[in-house]
């Protein structure tokens, strides 16, 4: 397989380069000027060449006519927006009580379903504890039918619970329950929606990467022309950097609309476009130096789990962080990512 033609751009970390790609994006149109008859100054001057024509030059221009039929138009690829894999609540297996439900029906899966029915104003927190020990939180909004969330540890005994909070950051369980996953694909997780990663068939964004890759089925294609395509369309949001909060959740079609976003919403908005792809991809939070931070990883046949590296060297792709890529020549966002050998993972969602 051709790298240098499957992969459509360079990614390369220095000052200046990808800032020219969002300053980029206009299609050019073409033109056909119209070939008319202003040879011909006159009917005189007309009728006077063509008495000292010779026939070779009058077949040519024969020939000229002939050629001015119209072109064959170009025939975009056919875009088709596939059948994502949407999460389901069945209720075949159910730990629930009168203030909260968790559905774990389909763990084979890669996913829990859950939610909170008890009419509430405190906050209320769902932890989830992977095979390894790591504790994964995430906020219930009471009310709200079931969420997504992912069982992104692997195979093995995952512990669950849900706490509604007391007064501050003291919290009481309501609910808990233990459930052992043996998973029917590796990449379950990381092909679904979930909370983090939050999108429908209909989502604008899913439509838009069909687009992007109609005619595409390459997986590193793919990749190359989401990245590009997020990068160049959507540019940081210092504002909301500032005061986001901590239940802050991305919203990929608003992402979308306002062309802003930060690291976390960056990561959302291609982690969605290309799952909706079926391209396995991870939405990994952890730290750049001591800097919390949100990238992805995507999976290549080729390559495995890209990571550890921020750029494209022409051979090879390594850690896709399309904060850094949009950031393009900032200074502050250069320091704020580092070198790359300050990755930290912390959670994959």
């Amino acid at each position: 397989m051709n790298r240098k033609k499957k992969l459509l751009f360079v990614l390369v970390v220095i000052s200046g380069l990808l800032s020219a790609l969002l300053l980029s994006g206009c299609d050019g149109l073409l033109f056909n000027d119209d070939i008319g008859s202003s040879n011909n100054q006159s009917s005189q001057s007309s009728e006077s060449s063509r008495s000292t024509e010779t026939e070779a030059e009058q077949q040519a221009h024969s020939s000229d006519s002939s050629s001015d039929s119209p072109e064959e138009p170009v025939v975009a690829p056919l875009v088709v927006v596939p059948e994502i894999l949407v999460p389901t609540a069945p209720g075949n297996n159910v730990e629930k009580n009168g203030q909260a439900v968790v559905d774990y029906s389909n763990r084979q899966d890669g996913y829990i379903m859950a939610k909170y029915t008890e009419n509430t104003n405190m906050k209320i927190k769902l932890l989830i504890t992977v095979p390894d020990g790591v504790q994964y939180t995430y906020s219930l909004i009471p009310g709200r039918d079931f969420e997504v969330f992912p069982l992104s540890g692997g195979d093995g005994k995952y512990e669950i619970g849900v706490f509604k909070q007391v007064e501050g950051t003291r919290y009481s369980m309501v609910l808990s329950t233990n459930i052992n996953v043996s998973l029917v694909d590796e990449f379950a997780p990381f092909l679904r929606p979930n909370q983090f990663v939050n999108f429908t068939q209909d989502s604008v964004a899913v439509r838009k990467a069909a687009e992007l890759t109609a005619g595409i089925s390459d997986v590193m294609e793919k990749v190359a022309a989401i990245y590009d395509f997020v990068i160049s369309n959507i540019v940081y949001d210092v504002e909301l950097a500032e005061t986001v909060q901590s239940d802050y959740l991305p919203e990929i079609d608003r992402i979308l609309e306002s062309g802003k976003g930060i690291c976390f919403d960056y990561s959302s908005l291609m982690a969605a476009m290309l799952r909706s792809q079926s391209v396995p991809t991870k939405l990994v939070i952890g730290y750049t130096g001591d800097v919390y931070h949100a990238w992805i990883s995507v999976y290549s046949e080729e390559d495995g789990w890209l990571d550890n590296v921020i750029f494209f060297d022409g051979q090879t792709w390594s850690l896709v962080d399309p904060t850094f890529a949009a950031g393009g020549s900032s200074g502050a966002l250069a320091q704020f990512i580092g070198d790359g050998e300050n990755y930290t993972v912390r959670f994959l969602h």
